[in-house]
């Protein structure tokens, strides 16, 4: 009897420890959001935690009938160098990006303020072309009216 107490003790231990371990680290999902990084810092006073936003384009309705901006919180692992310099850099360039995330299921406060973290950082080339240079041709019409109003002004300044 008491074996299986010792034994039932520890499975129930290995269980809540797996459980625990999923929870903690596992992902819940992923995916990746487009737009142009308009914050990065770093938090905290023990745990420093780098956090962003990005502003993803587009404005909904606010709370109150005013709008809002859409903009995404999103949170980057310690360690991640990498991902800190191309953040950086795209913010700096004004570039669109593509971030790729993993969602946690619960935000623990000394990983990130967020539940999304930050894998792999794709920035974005435009795709826009440069806008054609227009040439406008006055038409002559417009051309004789402007002469005779010239001529008109000279006329009406001369002093004899």
């Amino acid at each position: 009897m008491k074996k299986f107490k010792i034994i039932s003790a520890l499975a129930i231990i290995v269980v809540l420890g797996i459980t625990g371990y999923y929870f903690f680290f596992a992902a819940y999902s992923n995916g990746y959001r487009v737009g142009t990084i308009i914050k990065m810092s770093q938090r905290g006073v023990v745990f420093k935690t780098n956090e962003g936003q990005l502003h993803t384009g587009g404005v909904t309705a606010g709370g109150e009938g005013g709008l809002a901006s859409t903009i995404w919180d999103f949170s980057v692992e310690r360690g991640s160098d990498q991902i800190l310099n191309k953040i950086s850099k795209a913010a700096d360039e004004q570039k669109r990006v593509k971030l790729f995330y993993k969602e946690k299921f619960y935000k623990w406060s000394f990983f990130g303020d967020t539940k999304y973290f930050i894998e792999e950082v794709e920035i974005l080339e435009s795709k826009t072309a440069p806008a054609p240079e227009l040439k406008i041709e006055p038409k002559l019409e417009i051309e004789a009216e402007l002469e005779n109003e010239e001529e008109q002004f000279s006329d009406e300044n001369t002093m004899f």
